[in-house]
């Protein structure tokens, strides 16, 4: 069972999600970072369940965390409303 993962970035579609974000966007920024961080060594230790609903990446979720720190939203409820505002413009 994998993660549960978004949609490809990379993939042709109608609207282009990277056209969409600024070259000097905050987003990109934390994009590159996470991405460069060793997470295994950070304690981000990823366990894929054989039941239930399969998990979200660590580093997704770290990159959403970032995000509500840079936007001042600490609830969870608030973050989880945030993506779906997102969601909905893009389209997702």
């Amino acid at each position: 069972m994998d993660y549960i993962q978004g949609f490809d970035r990379n993939q042709l579609v109608m609207m282009d999600f990277e056209s969409n974000v600024a070259a000097n966007s905050w987003a990109r920024v934390v994009d590159w970072f996470v991405e460069m961080l060793p997470l295994k060594e950070l304690g981000f230790n990823d366990v894929l369940q054989t039941e239930g609903r399969p998990p979200y990446n660590s580093a997704d979720l770290l990159k959403l965390f970032m995000y509500g720190y840079r936007n001042g939203i600490r609830s969870s409820r608030k973050l989880e409303e945030a993506v779906r505002l997102i969601s909905k413009y893009y389209g997702f």
